[in-house]
């Protein structure tokens, strides 16, 4: 088969928030772009986010009056690491926060909209600002914005191999239905293609063999970025640190109206107005429907007494020590959180909480008993309730008598299920400078080869919400520009 060749000043190596910010940010300096994404459409892990942005100086905490900097920003997000402080990149730590509050306006004025800003200790200052009226928004304003100033954009082609000559990065191939191709780059190639919370041979380097069990929220990050660096001599720095395994309720079949929503700017203006002026009565079953999709059910649900169980109603272990870690032994990889009339109960209001998003509203067993049906079982007793599961009722009440915090006491009873395990997000990205330039073996910058988002974090630890997509906003932009101001410009593929 042929294989088509072009030329281009840059190459982006994936479609989420970093690749489209990258591409714009090059595009905008007046070089030719290509953006490629293995995956049929835009979004990359950045569409599967709740969709916070962190940072000081915007405009929500102007109009607040909350007076806030960088470098305080910069000074509070060890408070997150805790005893891994010592493994974070500070220089890199420090670029975000100088760059963020600019790229935050860069957003608005993309037309992305925003509530908030939310208070996050150990942040002194609220500085979580989540976007309206989904995380989709991003890649619908960013996309549109990357096709109106000329990216040049193919999705459907993964890209298998870096082409080097001299030492320089010079190029990709990439494979898709429609055959080969072959991308050369001039000034140089930029890898944001995410993480690797579904790459078993990762994590089972990095991590251990049971958490390569455990898929990712995003089935197709598979760390192709980093696969792809690494053949270069690159080096993957904090790979075993991850947000997960931790246990959260499927998706529904369908999606939920929120994310459904069309992210139109005119409909996010109004969704802030009445964030900011409608009362909570009527904000609130609005809010209800976004909780309650795929969220993370409590740890406090297991400390006060419910039990967890698999499709066969035993349960398998201590529900206090690492469910998530043995949940993907189990039948279907999936389970049943069991709980009595007495816990319904507690866990109906505040400060008994089913799960949260946070920032924003917490949800109780009555907004899933409304919300979610299809996680929701109730039943007056334990052989009704193991009927309605597919359990065997003598092995579901086995179960419940041995429940480790205290036996479930009285009905009826609730099933809330199936939950898995995934992982959010990972730590894990190729090594690189305070210009984004992948390092190599030896700790020199690989010539032209750049890497951005969760690809390039080079040890900069991103805990609290809001880190990793601000991250992914920053190093995307400063990474397609320096990318850019490389090699010799030329405004139009050959």
């Amino acid at each position: 088969m042929q294989r088509e060749e072009r030329t281009y000043d840059v190459v982006v190596v994936g479609g989420g928030g970093a690749g489209l910010a990258a591409a714009i940010e090059a595009r905008e300096s007046g070089r030719s772009v290509l953006l490629l994404e293995k995956n049929p459409a835009l979004g990359g892990s950045t569409a599967w986010s709740i969709g916070s942005v962190t940072s000081s100086g915007t405009p929500h905490q102007k109009k607040r009056g909350i007076v806030d900097s960088p470098a305080d920003h910069w000074a509070d997000m060890p408070g997150f690491a805790g005893e891994l402080d010592a493994r974070d990149n500070p220089e890199l730590r420090r670029i975000l926060c100088n760059e963020i509050p600019a790229t935050f306006q860069w957003l608005l004025d993309s037309g992305v909209r925003f509530m908030g800003p939310m208070p996050e200790p150990p942040h002194r200052q609220p500085r979580m600002h989540n976007v309206l009226p989904n995380s989709r928004a991003f890649i619908y304003h960013l996309g549109r914005r990357a096709r109106r100033v000329g990216v040049e954009i193919r999705t459907g082609l993964r890209v298998t191999a870096l082409l080097q000559e001299g030492g320089r990065v010079t190029g990709v191939d990439a494979e898709g239905d429609s055959g080969l191709k072959r991308y050369m780059a001039r000034g140089g190639v930029v890898l944001a293609a995410g993480d690797f919370t579904n790459g078993p041979e990762f994590k089972a380097r990095f991590m251990g063999p049971q958490e390569a069990k455990v898929e990712g929220v995003n089935l197709t990050a598979t760390g192709d970025g980093q696969r792809l660096g690494e053949t270069l001599g690159a080096r993957i720095v904090n790979g075993d640190l991850a947000l997960g395994p931790e246990i959260r309720f499927i998706a529904p079949a369908t999606e939920t109206f929120v994310r459904r929503l069309p992210p139109w700017r005119w409909l996010a203006v109004f969704m802030q107005w009445s964030l900011d002026h409608l009362p909570q009565a009527i904000l609130r079953p609005f809010m209800m429907k976004f909780l309650t999709t795929a969220l993370a059910p409590s740890t406090t649900l297991f400390e006060q007494g419910a039990i967890l169980v698999n499709q066969r109603g035993e349960r398998f272990g201590n529900e206090l020590d690492k469910p998530a870690w043995r949940l993907p032994d189990q039948p279907g990889k999936v389970g049943y959180i069991v709980i009595d009339a007495a816990l319904a109960q507690q866990f109906s209001a505040w400060p008994h909480f089913v799960s949260t998003a946070p920032g924003i509203a917490y949800a109780y067993i009555p907004d899933y008993r409304q919300n979610r049906p299809d996680v929701y079982a109730e039943a007056p007793t334990l052989p009704e309730l193991a009927r309605k599961l597919g359990m065997d009722a003598t092995v579901l009440a086995s179960s419940v008598a041995a429940a480790p915090v205290r036996p479930l006491g009285a009905g009826p009873y609730v099933a809330l299920g199936p939950v898995r395990s995934v992982f959010v997000h990972s730590e894990g990205g190729l090594m690189v400078d305070h210009q984004h330039r992948v390092l190599g073996a030896d700790g020199q910058p690989v010539s032209g080869l750049y890497a951005a988002g969760s690809t390039g974090q080079g040890g900069l630890l991103l805990k609290g919400h809001g880190h990793h997509l601000a991250w992914a906003f920053v190093s995307g932009r400063r990474a397609g520009r320096l990318a850019a101001q490389s090699g010799t410009p030329d405004r139009q593929p050959s």
